[in-house]
């Protein structure tokens, strides 16, 4: 994995930069080639060790008081959404929460665990945003920039922008446009089911906007969230359980 393009342990005003300067590399158009298999990526945080003696009760304080993350990936054989390996990584966490810069929190940790498959994705559906970011540069896009795959950011809120109504039936979808850009259209809003709040779908790398909705509601299967980051969720919830109970080492 091509982590070390660039350092994780960096200031705010470093982060940005490092944002804004591997943005350049950022593709918008669709470089697929086959595709093969999908993965879905997430990660949770933990406070580990004598920190975790000290845990807030409060939710927020815990994010900010994290020192591991747990990065999880979980792969199907596509269009089948055949599940064929997954795989995780706990890591030190070296970066603060700000947010617009939870890739310098996440991207670490799911590196380490796409580098335990045998072979890469073809594509990476993530739980986060993509193009849909105050930078054009969410984690999707960090992540598929680095290990140069297509890459979807798909979010459960939104981060910036507005949409308008869409319809209920699912498959619906509505721009999401950025107001203080001109009403630029960096992302949608996804109905994935019928009735239900949509999900928030962006260019994370080398996919456009339609392939993006395309392949999102390919990998959809009746729930509000799409299957493969529904299961990473799940996946990256069950480690963080076992880590906390001591069934796993730290690191």
């Amino acid at each position: 994995m091509d982590g070390q393009r660039h350092p994780w342990k960096v200031s705010t005003k470093e982060a940005r930069a490092i944002q804004e300067k591997l943005r350049k590399e950022w593709e918008g158009a669709d470089r697929l080639g086959e595709i093969r298999t999908v993965a879905g990526l997430d990660a949770a945080f933990v406070v580990t060790g004598s920190q975790a003696l000290r845990r807030s009760a409060n939710r927020w304080n815990r994010m900010r008081e994290a020192n591991r993350a747990i990065g999880c990936v979980v792969v199907y054989r596509f269009p089948e959404m055949e599940e064929i390996a997954r795989s995780f990584a706990i890591v030190p966490l070296e970066f603060p929460y700000i947010p617009g810069l939870l890739s310098f929190r996440e991207v670490p940790a799911l590196l380490a665990a796409l580098g335990k498959l045998q072979e890469l994705p073809d594509v990476l559906f993530c739980d986060g945003q993509g193009y849909a970011h105050p930078r054009r540069f969410g984690l999707a896009c960090h992540l598929g920039v680095l290990v140069d795959r297509p890459a979807i950011g798909c979010a459960k809120s939104i981060l910036i922008g507005k949409h308008g109504a869409l319809k209920e039936k699912a498959g619906s979808w509505a721009a999401l446009l950025d107001g203080a850009a001109g009403g630029e259209r960096i992302g949608v809003a996804v109905r994935t089911r019928s009735e239900v709040r949509p999900v928030y779908v962006s260019q994370g790398h080398r996919v456009s906007l339609e392939t993006a909705i395309r392949l999102t509601l390919a990998v959809t299967d009746g729930f509000r969230i799409p299957r493969p980051t529904r299961d990473a969720d799940h996946y990256a919830s069950e480690i963080k359980r076992k880590l906390l109970q001591g069934q796993l080492p730290e690191k």
